[in-house]
């Protein structure tokens, strides 16, 4: 995966679930295939009548691996390398291994984070040189892994301060050769320097934006923090960034859908937090936008929102002596213009980064003690309540590890309503109406972008409609099995409809890791 991740996603260990191609610019949806399809069929109590199927799937996955093999025959592997990879997948172990991701059907995450734990053993040791520490760690992981009793079971808290936390920042040190030809930090999702998944600089937030770190400073950010605040940005200057985004409310508004016109008219969805929004590979529910700066423009020309231009706001902020000022000391003589008015509002949204949680300070060691409760809930998160197989730490988000270059959408059936009686499906159609013809394919009607828990209880209500008031109704409906575990219809609804069957204790424990976020 470290040499060749899209073709291990596309034919070895991608998820079970379908996904488009494009053909020109029209979408073709192509079935799963791989390890993880195979396991969720042999798991099945449909199993019998998949027989053929499987057959099939197994003679491709035979032939596709067998490329992979040929594509090492003749090549070098770096010292280097092997570290990243074993890097990286400390992360998959503990992100998608121990928490089911990679396992759908068996569920047999232990034992197969043992093997991968074995086999990073087993390439540290035919590294010449002492690396006694970082194996010896290893060895002590795997004894802890084959002696836990069950997944659900599995202390998974304990698994990475223990082991995964202290082996990522082993393995980081090893003195391996570097190559003075490394592209630039602004090249890396996950920054290379970073000692562990949940410190505030593992990924790098200048990857995913235009604006670059040498770019970006103090003033910068200054200025755009004027001007998230200032509703001259509006045509009818009563609208500014933070009317939608409160830093009273996590970023949010704490509202269904926010209030944007003088009549009560209100945006399409609810306004997510942008505290850690940054990272992120696509914007708003829909995915629609490409990057910050393309989020920005949707707003600005939006007839709902600030329903203006570019060339609007430029001649208000150079009419203005104060501004005029400002974007000079900051920009020099190229003062005012559409590219640093977007460098400025883009570099005071990256700023906006929540990674020193009471939470993170406990997992990185900071602090000695947490409530045992947030651990029971982190656990079941991680585990039984299956949470973590779309919200991945650390960001727990969509966007997907252990590259975090792609975000998830997930159709999860949610309701016009959740209370009363199930039986409305909420309308919006999601990721199929994002505009982008290449997505407009059946299989993302209903899609949404998966958020992030992170703040959680300052963001209320949720999902895309906000129509959920509070985390006592969202456990349920995530509890029940979304809405095709309440019997509304459901069409290619990713999340399982399977009820979990959480204890009013485990929901309890659930909210409080939430809020310790």
């Amino acid at each position: 995966e470290y040499y060749y991740p899209s073709f291990i996603e596309e034919h070895i260990n991608g998820a079970p679930l379908l996904h488009i191609e494009k053909f020109s610019t029209l979408p073709v949806v192509m079935t799963p295939e791989g390890l993880q399809v195979l396991d969720e069929m042999a798991f099945s109590d449909e199993v019998e009548s998949m027989k053929d199927e499987m057959v099939v799937l197994s003679g491709i996955l035979e032939s596709k691996t067998s490329e992979l093999i040929l594509g090492f025959k003749n090549k070098r592997i770096r010292k280097i390398e092997i570290k990243e990879a074993c890097k990286q997948e400390l992360v998959r172990v503990f992100t998608m291994g121990v928490s089911g991701f990679d396992t759908p059907g068996s569920l047999n995450a232990l034992p197969e984070a043992s093997v991968a734990m074995t086999s990073m053993h087993n390439a540290l040791s035919n590294i010449q040189g002492d690396y006694t520490s970082a194996l010896n760690l290893f060895t002590e992981a795997i004894d802890y892994i084959n002696l836990s009793k069950s997944f659900d079971e599995f202390d998974r808290a304990y698994f990475y301060k223990e082991f995964v936390g202290p082996l990522y920042k082993e393995v980081n040190a090893l003195a391996f050769d570097v190559n003075n030809s490394e592209p630039s930090l602004n090249y890396f999702a996950v920054n290379p320097f970073s000692n562990s998944l949940f410190e505030a600089n593992f990924l790098n937030p200048y990857y995913y934006t235009l604006l670059t770190e040498e770019e970006d400073n103090d003033e910068v950010r200054k200025l755009g923090e004027k001007l998230f605040f200032d509703p001259i940005l509006s045509k009818s200057e009563t609208l500014s960034c933070s009317s939608c985004h409160n830093p009273e409310k996590g970023f949010a508004d704490g509202v269904p859908k926010s209030v944007v016109g003088p009549n009560g008219e209100t945006v399409l969805r609810n306004s997510p937090t942008l505290l850690n929004s940054v990272y992120s590979d696509r914007y708003f529910y829909d995915l629609r936008a490409f990057n910050l700066e393309q989020q920005l423009e949707h707003v600005i020309f939006n007839e709902n929102e600030f329903n203006t231009a570019y060339s609007a706001i430029v001649t208000k902020l150079s009419a203005d002596p104060e501004y005029a000022e400002l974007f000079k000391n900051t920009f020099g003589k190229n003062g005012i213009n559409r590219e640093n008015f977007s460098k400025s509002l883009s570099s005071y949204v990256l700023s906006l980064q929540s990674f020193d949680s009471p939470f993170d300070q406990y997992i990185r060691g900071e602090k000695d003690s947490i409530d045992s409760k947030v651990i029971d809930g982190f656990n079941l998160f991680m585990g039984k309540a299956a949470c973590a197989t779309c919200h991945f730490p650390p960001t727990f988000s969509g966007l997907v590890p252990p590259l975090y270059k792609k975000n998830e959408t997930e159709i999860l059936g949610v309701e016009k309503t959740p209370i009363g009686f199930h039986t409305v499906l909420d309308a919006d159609e999601g990721r199929y109406a994002n505009g982008i013809q290449s997505e407009q394919a059946w299989i993302y009607k209903k899609s949404f972008k998966t958020s992030t828990i992170r703040n959680i209880s300052k963001t209320a209500p949720y999902f895309h409609n906000g129509a959920y008031a509070t985390l006592e109704e969202v456990i349920d409906f995530y509890n029940d099995g979304g809405g095709a575990g309440v019997g509304l219809e459901v069409t290619n609804q990713t999340l399982s409809s399977d009820p979990l069957g959480l204890t009013k204790k485990e929901k309890e424990a659930l909210i409080l890791f939430m809020e310790s976020l």
